[in-house]
């Protein structure tokens, strides 16, 4: 699928499905992933996946899950009603979501966000990914168990306590870190390979993901 993450074409009046927010905890993060502290987030062991075999041949030990990580800053900002990033760690730039629905939204708005409307969401088959805050303020996230038949409703919002980060298994679904400010920075580590499954929320179910950062 190729996607254009600066410039998504969103169907005027398109719907949007309600993401419940929950408080990230050891137990509710169970099979998304874990809270990261302070004092560890910088040795954190990422998961790296083993390269699959392409017939009944196995691959090697010790090979195919060689090429480790790449970490740098992700900055997560808002632009007016516009909510985008920056991935320094593996050089791209993304436009997440709004604030209210795209044909409304304007770049010049200084509105606070009391939501963010999501269109997109990913998993990394070849590793895991941290985020720590380097501010240590709170933040929002919408994950989603794997399964390439994720459908809207399977998305959970989970709010990270100030001082913590988060790890994210493999397979995981995700999108956007939410700041609960314009502006904030995060250190990011993740797999290498960088490969990515996506699912585009109004291309395949017509409607945003909602949630409430308020």
């Amino acid at each position: 699928m190729k996607i254009d993450y600066q410039n998504p074409q969103i169907p005027p009046g398109t719907g949007q499905v309600d993401v419940p927010l929950v408080e990230a905890t050891e137990e509710s993060l169970k099979g998304f992933g874990k809270l990261v502290s302070k004092d560890a987030y910088r040795n954190y062991p990422i998961e790296i996946v083993r390269w699959p075999a392409s017939g009944w041949r196995n691959v090697d030990e010790g090979t195919g899950d060689e090429a480790g990580t790449v970490s740098g800053d992700f900055e997560f900002f808002w632009e007016g009603d516009f909510f985008k990033g920056r991935n320094h760690a593996v050089g791209s730039e993304y436009l997440f979501g709004w604030s209210k629905p795209p044909e409304e939204a304007d770049p010049l708005s200084r509105e606070q966000p009391k939501e963010v409307l999501l269109w997109h969401a990913n998993y990394h088959p070849d590793g895991g990914q941290l985020f720590f805050p380097l501010d240590g303020k709170p933040f929002i996230t919408a994950l989603a168990l794997p399964g390439d038949e994720v459908r809207p409703e399977d998305f959970v919002a989970f709010r990270v306590a100030a001082g913590m980060g988060l790890y994210i298994h493999p397979n995981v679904w995700h999108e956007a870190i939410v700041p609960l400010e314009q502006k904030a920075v995060f250190y990011d580590e993740q797999g290498a390979i960088h490969a990515r499954v996506s699912v585009h929320f109004p291309n395949e179910f017509g409607v945003l993901l909602r949630i409430p950062i308020q």
